[in-house]
Formats: structure tokens, sequence, C-alpha cells
């Protein structure tokens, strides 16, 4: 439970970020991070589609340097997109000078109010920055697609456990995600639609 859901406690760690949105009805937003990449980005948009349904996704800036077209088909499709650094590095791992210099160079390429830091790891004094320029979004499901160690009905499950009012969800449309995601996905859409939830994404 610790990683398909962060606790309370390291969530204390980063004040004035989204988690969660709380909420009175049924409602979820479906975010993707690590993309774009034309393997598998598409397929997802053909996918939501589909079942009518819009979400967020945080995309590396070097992916979008280098599938411009995918990254529009993003936007062209009415998604929301936001910046995932530009190399896909932890902030703490890195100075705080050089961490946002990722960021802004990662929003030459990704117009957006809003961030998502690469594996949820941050320093302070980078997160006291990032507020003031983004709406920083985490979440409090992540499904572990990415995992050598999870199936798909394992990622499913993750969904199905832990998702509530107001859930942000975290797949992803990366190659290291593509075996699981491709199965686990449209079953965990369907599910919601059949619980009830309605599909937001963030503004």
């Amino acid at each position: 439970m610790f990683i398909e859901q962060p606790p309370w406690f390291y969530r204390a760690l980063f004040p004035g970020v989204t988690w969660r949105i709380p909420a009175e009805k049924k409602c979820v937003y479906l975010t993707f991070d690590d993309g774009p990449i034309p393997e598998v980005t598409p397929w997802v948009l053909d996918i939501l589609d589909t079942y009518g349904i819009k979400a967020t996704f945080f995309m590396v800036g070097d992916n979008v340097r280098k599938h411009p077209e995918v990254f529009r088909m993003v936007i062209d499709r009415g998604h929301r997109v936001g910046n995932h650094t530009f190399n896909h590095i932890q902030g703490i791992k890195f100075w705080t000078k050089n961490y946002l210099a990722n960021v802004e160079k990662a929003a030459e390429y990704i117009p957006s109010n809003l961030f998502r830091p690469p594996h949820g790891h941050m320093r302070f004094p980078q997160v006291v920055w990032l507020r003031r320029h983004y709406h920083i979004v985490m979440w409090d499901v992540v499904t572990r697609d990415y995992s050598p160690h999870m199936t798909p009905n394992g990622v499913f499950n993750v969904v199905k456990n832990y998702t509530r009012n107001g859930s942000v969800i975290v797949f992803h449309d990366s190659l290291k995600a593509e075996r699981n995601m491709r199965e686990a996905m449209p079953r965990a859409v369907e599910w919601l639609l059949k619980e009830g939830y309605e599909f937001k994404v963030f503004e």
C-alpha cells in the first residue's frame, strides 16, 4: 500500500500540492506519465476516444522534442498536458538550480501550468519555487504498471482497491509500462464507468 497509495506522513512532506481532489460526487482524474512516444501514446488516445473520456498527460520534455506530432495529437484530441521535467530527473538527486533549469527547459516545449515531479521526489526549496509557478499534481493511486513484478490483473486491482471520490490515478504511456497498461487500463476505465465515476481533467 505504501507504493500504491502514499501514506499521510509522506503527503505531509509536500504541503500545498495536490494528491487528491476531495469530492462529494464520484469522479476521478486519470493521468499518464512519461510520454509522449509513438509506440504507445496514440493507442492510449484511441482508447480514451472509444470511451469518450479525457485525461491529463504529464510529459517528458525531451520526448516532446523528439515526437512533436504525438504531442500535437494529445492537444488536438482535447486532453490536458503537464510538465514532467525535460529528462525525467528526480529532484532529490540534483541541486535545486539544476533541477529547476531542467523543468524550465521542458516548459519551452510544454506550455502548461501543471507539473508533476518524476517519482514524486523533490527537495523542499524546489517545492517552494515550483508552487509559485505551477500547480503541482501528485497522486493518490499509482498503478505500478511499469513494474516487471506486476501483472495486468494486479494493475487493475490497484485501481479497483484504492480508488475513491476525487482520486488522481497514474498510468504510464511508456515502453516499460506497455505490457501491463495495454490490458489493465481499458479494464480499469470500464470498471470506473460501471461504478459511476466521472472522468475529469485538471484546469
